[in-house]
Order: C-alpha cells, then sequence, then structure tokens
C-alpha cells in the first residue's frame, strides 16, 4: 500500500521466505522474469544432477510422491536463475502454489491424508488441491509478474533481526510472534516451515526436527517466544523506534497484556488509541479480538 503511495518502504521479516516475497514485490522496481526463465523453470534440465530431498524426506507427508518430485526439480532450478529479483519471484510463485494446496495453508502437521480422502468435507476446496502443480505454479508466475512496479524510490526488503534493522522512519508497523496467557507462541516458522526450506533447499537438512513426524525446523529459542524474556523484548523494540509512529497488529490474550503494551507506549510519552476485532481462529474453536495499537 503505502510503496503504492509512493513511499520509501523499508520490510523485514524473521522469515527468510517472506523476506523473499518482499524482495520479490517491495525491494523489487521493475525485474520480471521472461518467457525463457519460466520455460527454464518448468523443465528439467537433462545436464543437472537432481537431488531429490523432498521426495526422500516428506513422503507421504505434505504432497504426493509425484508432487515431491516436482518440487525437487524445480526449487533446484529456481536456484539456477542469476538474477535475486528473478529469483525472489519464482520462490514467491513456488510458495503460493505450495500453499494453495495445502489443508487450511499450513505445514503445521502430517495430514496429507485430509487432501486424498474420499469423503465428505465442510473446509478446504478439493479442485484446488487436485490441480497440477504446475498449473498453480505457471499461474503464480504471471500473478506475481504482473504485481511488480516501480515507484522511483529506492525500497529495501530486509532477513534480520529486529533489533539490527538500521535507519528513521515515519511509521513502523509491527506484527510480532504470539504468546498467549498460557505461555504456549504462535510460530509462524513452526507454521510456514516447509517454505522457508524450498528458499534453503541445500541446507534444508540441517534444520529439521526428525523426532517431529511432519518434519518441522527445530525450535528457534529466542526473546520472543520465551514468556520470561517477551516483555523486555517489546520494550526495547519500542524504545528502538521511539521516535516513530508505531503501529502493532496484536491478539488480546496475549503476553504482554493489551494494557501492558499500551503503558509502556505511554511510559515513551505516546499517545495511543486500541482499535479491535473479533474472529474465530482456523484451527480453534475459540473466538478472540484482532487488536490494532496504534501510538503517536
Amino acid at each position: 500500500m503505502y510503496k503504492r503511495k509512493g513511499k520509501i518502504v523499508y520490510y523485514n521479516d524473521y522469515l527468510r521466505s517472506n523476506y523473499l516475497i518482499g524482495l520479490s514485490l517491495i525491494e523489487n522496481n521493475n525485474t520480471r522474469l521472461t518467457n525463457g526463465d519460466i520455460q527454464q523453470l518448468l523443465e528439467p534440465n537433462p545436464s543437472l544432477d537432481y537431488k531429490y530431498f523432498i521426495s526422500e524426506t516428506f513422503k507421504d507427508i505434505y504432497y504426493t510422491d509425484e508432487e515431491n518430485q516436482w518440487l525437487d526439480v524445480v526449487v533446484q532450478n529456481i536456484s539456477r536463475l542469476e538474477n535475486p529479483y528473478k529469483k525472489a519471484l519464482a520462490y514467491n510463485a513456488l510458495f503460493q502454489a505450495c500453499l494453495v494446496k495445502r489443508p487450511f495453508n499450513l505445514f503445521h502437521r502430517k495430514n496429507l491424508y485430509l487432501r486424498l480422502a474420499k469423503v465428505s468435507r465442510s473446509f478446504g476446496n478439493k479442485t484446488t488441491w487436485d490441480k497440477p502443480f504446475p498449473d498453480h505454479f505457471y499461474h503464480f508466475l504471471f500473478e506475481v509478474n504482473g504485481l511488480v512496479f516501480d515507484n522511483r524510490r529506492e525500497n529495501k526488503a530486509l532477513n534480520l533481526d529486529v533489533s539490527k534493522v538500521e535507519g528513521d522512519f515515519d511509521l513502523v508497523y509491527i506484527d510480532p510472534p504470539y504468546t498467549s496467557q498460557t505461555g504456549a507462541t504462535v510460530d509462524y516458522l513452526q507454521f510456514y516451515h516447509f517454505l522457508d526450506g524450498l528458499s534453503r533447499y541445500d541446507d534444508w537438512s540441517r534444520h529439521i526436527d526428525y523426532r517431529a513426524k511432519h518434519r518441522c525446523f527445530r525450535k528457534d529459542t529466542n526473546s520472543w517466544n520465551n514468556p520470561k524474556l517477551i516483555r523486555q523484548a517489546f520494550k526495547s523494540l519500542f524504545e528502538r523506534f521511539k521516535d516513530s509512529t508505531l503501529v502493532v497488529s496484536y491478539r488480546e490474550d496475549g503476553i504482554p497484556s493489551i494494557i501492558e503494551i499500551v503503558e509502556y507506549l505511554e511510559d515513551l510519552g505516546k499517545k495511543v488509541i486500541v482499535k479491535s476485532l473479533s474472529y474465530k481462529y482456523v484451527l480453534s474453536s475459540n473466538h478472540s479480538a484482532e487488536v490494532l495499537i496504534i501510538a503517536k
């Protein structure tokens, strides 16, 4: 939105997959995939000795054998693109194709059977699940190509710990990891680890927790998913960007509480507005509220 308004936009995300999406559409102003690039991505190269890590590691977990083999080939074809923006566009399209073929658009459990079972369903879109990967990928390649535009600004995509982001900003939008009052963390990496794995195919194996049936990444312990440290993480973040307008996306039952967050911001001299919207989370029967905390 702000890029379209002609603003300089910096996008930072802890997940490498999200960073690549930002690189493809926010930092990238004018690079697009050509028809030749797309052809190179879709077809196996007979001169290459392909690895089949996905086929060997994720059998019967997320995708069929045929789909896993296709992913192995395409992700290695993407790695052969030399231009970083073209590579990011191709990853972006592949991520979208992977998501639409997943129940709940997540990689939180081993549940390929939900796609394959011949039963009536109250969720999901079997037509989308059954559409071949190449069709989805081809569609999203053209979609992301069409989203590239030049706002005549030098925008930037980053993949850093937020404490290492340099610069002064008029507005900072923050979508932090969420820890509930029970101490349970909604860890985005555990939901989307497969996409991050695709983005680091050659060293994917060293990140995997092989004890887990769904082959997720090993848990990354940091101050944002530690209930004892998360309050200080928020305070440090707010202090770092205290001269900016802050917009925090949050949920009503988190650690720290909304009251605590408002107090942290008011201690920095901010005028704070809180807006909320009720919703039901797709994987839970509980209702909660999405909260937007605006501090000027």
